[in-house]
């Protein structure tokens, strides 16, 4: 198992690469909260209006977009011992742009405007461009690839087709695109975005955080081993399957049955996480932990919600709910609140042993960074806002304000949690210079 003595910890990069990603996530979130409050139950009628687009995409881009990204220049030197070329740079130019473009693609949606939409490709575009290729050079770069660097390999890749069909989709709002079977194109970007990306992405980065810092048994070494390939694979033959059914050149219940399996599959990975936090060694109370079970009972609870969009349109709403909302955003933000106050111990403690040979002011440990009590009212308030937003699925005229409002409320104060981190971070920064 891979453990904290075993990281190539020492090419990490600068604790600034990830933290400005890691910070400006929430607001985006905050931002979504708004965007409910103002809009109301018009944000939760219609998967197809403009007004949920918008909302969706604060949460798929804004919010986990801006996390992984930033989490993935930081865990490739670490985990894989393959530092993306330039980070710095890299990280420089990327952040501005993807907060742009996510920032124009919502005013676009929402306003409808003919400025919006091209600033918005140019930004996302020239973002994940320059992310993603230098990600791949450093993902190619590992010879021997564990099962987490083959899932992030994989998880690129689907990410790269999100993009690319994100951006043909955005292009057919602006200029007249003869694109053909938009919608079904819209289903196959969102399916791509949300099972390779997201799905695979935190199925990778769970089979080395889950055992070394939740101090449970690693996972089986077939689902390590196997999953990420055949679920990549199974997405990629369900894509063409689909769009080949539209024009009846294959049975529906043929891509049917492989929806089933990619189900499951999802299903297997979060019940052997579930399994193995019943038995990690430590039974003290971990707010950490909490959020990654309430991420796990809600990626159990995607594929039943998928069997019974037939019942409801509504369903379908409740579908990006539990998928975004409960797994990814509980997930992101129990990952959060491990990796920002482990960067800052280990930079600092880094620091002090290589400049200092060891002396000077004592490093606060992991939870004086950022205490459980601060994270345990911020999971509590995440929590209300997920059972409130379900609801207000069915009850948008009379629930889907206050879930909003509960939404902001989470994200400013996730948002206070990381600050409150960084701010101790520079306090001993500043100690060690002084020592210097």
């Amino acid at each position: 198992m891979l453990t904290q003595a075993t990281l190539s910890l020492e090419q990490a990069p600068p604790f600034s690469v990830p933290i400005r990603f890691f910070l400006t996530a929430p607001l985006f979130l905050f931002l979504a909260g708004v965007v409910l409050m103002i809009y109301g139950a018009d944000a939760l009628t219609f998967r197809w209006s403009p007004v949920t687009l918008a909302l969706t995409h604060l949460f798929t881009l804004g919010f986990l977009g801006l996390v992984m990204v930033g989490a993935m220049m930081q865990m490739l030197p670490v985990l894989a011992g393959s530092p993306v070329p330039g980070v710095f740079w890299v990280s420089r130019l990327v952040h501005p742009l993807l907060t742009i473009g996510v920032s124009s693609l919502v005013m676009g949606f929402i306003q409808d405007g003919p400025f919006w939409m091209p600033v918005a490709m140019a930004g996302l575009a020239g973002g994940f461009a320059v992310f993603a290729g230098g990600v791949a050079i450093a993902l190619m770069r590992v010879k021997l690839p564990s099962p987490t660097v083959t899932a992030m390999r994989l998880a690129v890749s689907g990410l790269a087709v999100t993009v690319i069909l994100g951006l043909l989709l955005t292009a057919s709002l602006v200029w007249p695109l003869p694109l053909w079977q938009p919608l079904v194109l819209t289903n196959v970007h969102l399916s791509w975005g949300l099972l390779t990306w997201v799905g695979l992405l935190v199925a990778g980065v769970s089979y080395q955080v889950v055992p070394m810092f939740q101090l449970t048994p690693e996972y089986p070494v077939p689902m390590t081993r196997y999953l990420s390939h055949a679920l990549f694979m199974l997405v990629l033959l369900w894509s063409m399957l689909y769009l080949a059914g539209v024009v009846e050149w294959t049975p529906g219940w043929l891509a049917w049955g492989i929806v089933c399996v990619i189900g499951l599959g999802f299903t297997g990975f979060a019940w052997s996480t579930l399994q193995l936090q019943r038995k990690r060694r430590r039974k003290l109370p971990d707010v950490t932990l909490d959020f990654w079970r309430l991420g796990m009972l809600m990626l159990l609870a995607v594929f039943p919600v998928w069997m019974m969009r037939g019942l409801d349109h509504r369903f379908v709403l409740l579908l990006g709910v539990v998928m975004l909302a409960g797994f990814g955003l509980s997930v992101v933000n129990g990952m959060l609140y491990k990796i920002v106050p482990f960067l800052s111990w280990f930079h600092l403690q880094h620091r002090k042993m290589v400049q200092q040979g060891g002396v000077g002011p004592r490093i606060p440990t992991m939870k004086d960074f950022l205490p459980d009590t601060l994270a345990r009212r911020q999971y509590r308030l995440h929590l209300l806002m997920l059972v409130t937003l379900g609801a207000a699925v069915f009850f948008p005229e009379v629930l889907s304000r206050l879930a909003g409002s509960l939404l902001s409320l989470s994200a400013l104060l996730l948002c206070y949690n990381l600050v409150h981190a960084v701010r101790r971070f520079r306090a001993v920064s500043i100690e060690l210079d002084r020592v210097g």
